[in-house]
């Protein structure tokens, strides 16, 4: 991706909006472009705005899996971070 803007435009969907993605910002989102494949638009934590990000369901379930770990384990954790 050359230019670090990539303009988009809304389009009428039924009575919602949706926005068309070109080939570059799919490539950048990391997505293979297959329909029913799923964004997240996520606030960021400032506040300050949105971003997309692609939802990559593998990812997902390892991280789970890891945060359920480390609740588990959080003393043993804590305990070997000193």
């Amino acid at each position: 991706m050359t230019d670090p803007v990539i303009e988009l435009r809304l389009r009428r969907v039924g009575n919602s909006f949706g926005v068309i993605l070109p080939k570059e910002a799919l490539e950048a989102l990391g997505v293979s472009a297959q329909e029913g494949e799923k964004l997240a638009l996520v606030r960021l934590p400032d506040g300050s705005g949105l971003q997309l990000r692609h939802e990559d369901a593998r990812f997902e379930r390892k991280l789970a899996l890891l945060r359920e770990t480390m609740q588990k384990y959080k003393n043993t954790l804590r305990a070997l971070a000193k």
